[in-house]
This record gives C-alpha cells, sequence and structure tokens, in this order.
C-alpha cells in the first residue's frame, strides 16, 4: 500500500497500474505455490522458510532505508499523463515487493488447505488465481488512483520528509519483523 500511495504521487496513476500487475502477478505466484504444496515444504524445511524470511526482510529494510535516505531531497512529480518509469520497471518493482514477503504463502497456504479440496480441477483454479489477482488490482489500483490526484500530491510534497522517515520507519520495522519471526 505503502509503494502503492507513493509511485500514485509520484509517477502518477499510469505507473501505478503497471505496479498494481506486479504485486497481483505476486500474490498469484505465491497462492500458486501455496496450492502447489510450498507450504508444507516449509514445514518440511523451516531452514528454506528461514532464508525467504531473511531475504524478504532484508529487501523490505533497504526499501526503508532509501525511503529514509532520500526523505529530505525534493520530491520529483511528473507531469499528469507522464510516466517517469516504464512500465516493465514498474511491474518489476511490484512483482520483487511482493515476492520478497513469504507471508502470503503461508496465509494462502492456511486459507487453502480447508478451502481447497485435493484434486480441485485447473479451470477452478485458474478461475482462484483470478479473483485473486482482481482483488489484488483492484486494491493498489484504488490507493494509486487516490494518490494521484493533485490534492494528495501536493500534500505529500509538503509533509514528504516527515511521511518517508515515518513509513522507511514502519517499512524497516515491518521488515525485521518478517526476518524475525
Amino acid at each position: 500500500m505503502l509503494l502503492a500511495a507513493r509511485t500514485g504521487v509520484t509517477h502518477g496513476f499510469r505507473t501505478g497500474v503497471w505496479l498494481a500487475v506486479g504485486i497481483a502477478l505476486g500474490a498469484c505466484v505465491w497462492a500458486l505455490a501455496a496450492l502447489s504444496g510450498l507450504a508444507l515444504l516449509f514445514q518440511a524445511a523451516p531452514a528454506l522458510l528461514w532464508g525467504f524470511k531473511i531475504a524478504g526482510g532484508l529487501f523490505l529494510c533497504w526499501i526503508a532505508f532509501q525511503m529514509w535516505r532520500h526523505a529530505t531531497e525534493p520530491l520529483e512529480m511528473t507531469a499528469e499523463g507522464s510516466t517517469p518509469q516504464t512500465p516493465l520497471m514498474a511491474l518489476r518493482l511490484g512483482l520483487l515487493t511482493q515476492l520478497s514477503n513469504p507471508k502470503p504463502a503461508v496465509f494462502f497456504g492456511a486459507v487453502f488447505v480447508g478451502t481447497v479440496p485435493p484434486g480441485t480441477t485447473a479451470p477452478w483454479i485458474a478461475a482462484l488465481l483470478a479473483m485473486i489477482f482482481v482483488n489484488e488490482m483492484i486494491c493498489i489500483v484504488a490507493v494509486a488512483r487516490a494518490f494521484s490526484f493533485a490534492a494528495p500530491r501536493r500534500a505529500y510534497a509538503r509533509l514528504k520528509t516527515g511521511i518517508d522517515r515515518s513509513f522507511g520507519g514502519i517499512l524497516a520495522i515491518l521488515g525485521l519483523k518478517i526476518a524475525a519471526t
């Protein structure tokens, strides 16, 4: 959500949509992995889950450090409709951000164990993945859209240092929590 808000402010709605596509694809990867038994693999090989958690936590901490470090720099907002970041770059950032967090695999694994029976056909799995994709898209696109309007952009620009440092701190705490649990 933080990434979607910041992308909406700094790069506009179109880039936010591509970011949402990446995040939604990442959610589908984790959901498919859970459907394929990744949660069971993590139970059988806890070191693998530990490695994913450490890597994901460190990635989030790196993003947090960058936010904190650049908090005092002026915000470079692009003109409405322009896209300083290519769609592929935004998609990749969304995908890597989502994949850096192994908690969706655990979440989907826990939910799917009781709700998706063994032997579920491919069309039903495809429908389930499509619903996950659409849900993620709606949430992230809504945030990116809200923050792409002029008033929220101006407010963010005025409060940028405090917001970036606050959210950078929260993101760092989240990264450390993911890595430590």
